[in-house]
């Protein structure tokens, strides 16, 4: 681990490998219950179980004062109507916030919080976007051809709580329709009295 300061490039070859010290994958087989078609989740996870997304991580300490960063790369696909996506995750340290910069694709950073609102932010290259604190926050990749990559940054002291998020799952799903993102509410979730942070109409 680097004690001095030092600087890395983010190339577009696919070469991350080199630039950070872990990375992480996400098959199908291994995001059980995140996806609403679970029969086409099941079939496309036996016919050859498609890799999600990756995580390449710098290692820091894991302490107030340090920050933690990597890339997220979700490769582009689709679970009958839904999205590749990440499982989504709150901070253990619900008063922590993450920035996301977003170096390639296209796609959508999905949020919300303990107190019933959610919001969603576009993904576009050179388009930041901050998740303020007690946000829970899911990275969906809407393009059909090209990888959705984002840096993201936050506190070292952070953690991650997908536990939360495994068990009430978010409000809110982006779907495909009529060949665009929608954004509808989880028909696995009450949706009452819910207040949103989108355009009138429900789309992305």
């Amino acid at each position: 681990m680097r004690a001095r300061p030092f600087s890395f490039d983010i190339s577009l070859k696919g070469d991350w490998g080199s630039q950070f010290d872990r990375r992480l994958e996400r098959r199908l087989s291994g995001l059980t219950g995140i996806y609403l078609d679970s029969e086409s989740q099941t079939r496309l996870a036996l016919q050859g179980d498609p890799l999600v997304y990756e995580v390449f991580e710098m290692l820091r300490p894991t302490q107030a004062g340090e920050l933690l960063n990597g890339l997220s790369v979700i490769h582009p696909g689709k679970v009958g109507r839904e999205y590749f996506m990440t499982k989504g995750h709150y901070h253990e340290v619900r008063e922590t916030a993450e920035m996301y910069y977003c170096v390639q694709g296209t796609g959508y950073l999905l949020m919300e919080n303990e107190q019933g609102d959610w919001a969603v932010e576009e993904f576009r290259s050179g388009r930041v976007v901050y998740v303020t604190p007690g946000w829970a926050h899911r990275s969906i990749n809407t393009g059909t051809a090209e990888d959705l990559i984002t840096y993201f940054a936050y506190p070292g002291h952070s953690g991650h709580d997908y536990a939360t998020i495994e068990t009430h799952g978010f409000l809110k799903r982006v779907v495909e329709e009529d060949g665009r993102p929608v954004v509808i509410d989880d028909p696995l979730r009450s949706s009452a009295g819910r207040r949103a942070s989108t355009g009138k109409d429900g789309r992305a």
